[in-house]
């Protein structure tokens, strides 16, 4: 779709973060979308990678997540915008232009929340829970919620057994669950729900 603009060309793609930095290296592109998942280090950690190493690539979100869990956490590490899939192609156009224009893109309701934030009118939100979580914590409870085991989400992000240990037993104390059986159970529930198939 985005071959089809006059204006705009698609010059590489990949799928996971390794290969979008080196595409980013061999083609120096101005702007880059990222998903927030990705086989390895995810989305959120790619966007940190390429404001180190590209500062001038500017990144755009595109993903099924949640917004109100992962816009901000992706504007912190970098990101000039963040778009939820489902919106209509009109609008990632839109984004993707305002982006490559120096502009920042969220939806309307993302920058609401942000502004009531600021001046202290914020309330507790529904994801206030999720908003404790570190980014690596997300990652790895994100990855629970995949069905994914301890061993496997440690080789997929490439630390011990023990480190995503210690972060499955930091999201329990966050979320305020008691067992393991509850973490994982809550986990799949927002995974599903992320999908949209609730």
């Amino acid at each position: 779709m985005i071959r089809e603009e006059p204006d705009l060309d698609v010059c590489g793609e990949a799928s996971n973060a390794r290969e979008a930095l080196e595409l980013i290296a061999a083609q120096n592109p101005e702007i880059a979308l990222v998903d927030i998942s990705l086989s390895g280090p995810d989305g959120i950690e790619l966007i940190k990678d390429i404001k180190i190493r590209y500062p001038e690539v500017r990144v755009l979100v595109l993903s099924m997540h949640d917004e109100a869990v992962y816009a901000e956490r992706a504007l912190r590490a970098g990101a000039r915008g963040y778009l939820m899939k489902s919106e209509p192609l009109e609008k990632v156009m839109e984004a993707i232009r305002r982006v490559l224009m120096g502009e920042i893109h969220v939806s309307e309701q993302f920058a609401s929340r942000l502004l009531h934030q600021v001046v202290g009118q914020g309330h507790v939100a529904e994801t206030s829970a999720m908003d404790r979580l570190s980014d690596r914590e997300l990652q790895v409870f994100r990855s629970i919620g995949q069905g994914m085991g301890i061993r496997e989400i440690a080789g997929e992000l490439y630390l011990s057994v023990k480190t995503i240990e210690a972060h499955r037993e930091h999201i329990k104390r966050k979320l305020g669950l008691a067992s393991s059986g509850e973490l994982l159970r809550y986990a799949i529930h927002s995974a599903i729900v992320a999908s949209g198939e609730s």
